[in-house]
């Protein structure tokens, strides 16, 4: 009986070789996709370990910069940093709304992570553009018009807001017009256009009405400035007009294209 040729000797080994090595080759692949697997879910719980788990990445400090007013004792405890918790739990938005909330002198704050233990608290406060006397102390309001903070003593440098609205006519009716927010808020906007020079000197900023907001400054010199409209305009005028006439008494610039001096 004649064997089996070379042809049918080949298919026999491709049949019983082929298939092995496939099974082989595919456990092979599954070992190597588990062992990632796993490798995967070891560094995942190791991090998160280290994070939250482990005493190195822990809040132990908190700095503060910026304050000018406040102390930074004053600053960390309004914050009041969770110190000794896992630093990547810290809500930083939660501590910024707190100190906005405790401490209105603050304008912006930035709360930031300094790894690997640290709180870093940047504050920006607000600055005083006009004052409102008040049962003998002095409140203070910035460039937004927010009345932020009450001082005993008065700040250098920083006009007294005089608000003269209990008056009969005009002052009466723009008090209701506007309320007392808004006015508050045009004496800002030209307390913000003085000229740095005239700002220096000017020592009230009086409102009779939205449309009469007049300036008393050093020497008993006075300005007429209108409304907080045309700011800047009137800001330019002014600055030429006290050039021109330096022993002025009194400048008109309500309206800055036909301003006016006099007095001598």
């Amino acid at each position: 009986m004649a064997g089996p040729t070379t042809a049918e000797r080949g298919d026999r080994q491709q049949e019983s070789s082929g298939p092995p090595l496939v099974r082989r080759l595919r456990r092979l692949r599954l070992r190597v996709i588990i062992i990632f697997a796993i490798a995967l879910v070891l560094l995942g719980a190791g991090t998160a370990w280290l994070l939250y788990g482990s005493p190195w990445l822990r809040v132990d400090r908190v700095s503060v910069s910026g304050t000018r007013v406040l102390t930074p004792a004053e600053v960390r405890a309004a914050a009041a940093v969770p110190v000794g918790k896992p630093l990547v739990s810290v809500d930083t938005e939660a501590i910024a709304a707190r100190l906005r909330q405790k401490l209105p002198r603050i304008d912006t704050v930035e709360v930031e992570r300094s790894w690997p233990h640290g709180i870093a608290l940047k504050v920006t406060e607000r600055t005083p553009v006009l004052l409102i006397a008040k049962n003998g102390a002095f409140v203070e309001v910035d460039r937004q018009g927010v009345r932020f903070a009450t001082v005993s003593q008065r700040p250098k440098a920083v006009a007294m807001l005089q608000l003269s609205l209990s008056k009969p006519g005009s002052s009466a009716a723009s008090l209701r017009r506007f309320g007392e927010d808004r006015l508050v808020r045009e004496a800002v906007a030209v307390a913000r256009r003085l000229p740095p020079a005239v700002a220096r000197v000017t020592r009230t900023v009086k409102v009779r009405s939205y449309d009469d907001i007049s300036l008393a400054l050093t020497g008993g010199r006075t300005v007429s400035w209108g409304s907080g409209e045309k700011g800047r305009a009137k800001a330019r005028t002014l600055t030429a007009l006290m050039k021109a006439a330096p022993d002025a008494r009194h400048f008109d610039v309500s309206v800055p294209t036909a301003p006016a001096s006099s007095g001598s």
